[in-house]
């Protein structure tokens, strides 16, 4: 996983989204363990209260689960994947309008621009 980090957002915001990136575009697989948390920070390069806090979001977001004993896991609820793929890919086509508008360019331009390429 690249771990390489902006200054215009948290750190722990970016795990997150690093993080549920993999899980659904399928780089973690569900049901697969995730690695220890200070293994994770280690990894990253950051303070395990910072992954933790991480974790923890994702684990509230329904995409990780922990077992006690056994540590971390991804979720095997294929539907809440599903849905976070699609909140994700809507934020970003989102982001992608408003970019293209701040360049001056209206709907029917855009959609023009994407069947040329």
């Amino acid at each position: 996983m690249d771990w390489t980090f902006r200054a215009d957002q948290p750190i722990y915001a970016q795990l997150v989204e690093k993080i549920k990136q993999s899980i659904i575009s399928g780089a973690l697989l569900p049901g697969s363990r995730l690695a220890p948390v200070r293994e994770l920070a280690m990894e990253a390069g950051v303070n395990p209260n910072t992954m933790q806090r991480a974790l923890q979001e994702l684990e509230r977001e329904g995409l990780v689960y922990s077992q006690r004993t056994s540590g971390r896991f991804v979720t095997e609820d294929d539907r809440v994947i599903a849905m976070q793929k699609e909140t994700l890919a809507k934020e970003r086509v989102r982001a992608f309008l408003a970019s293209m508008a701040e360049l001056g360019f209206d709907l029917p331009s855009i959609l023009s621009l994407i069947k040329e390429e």
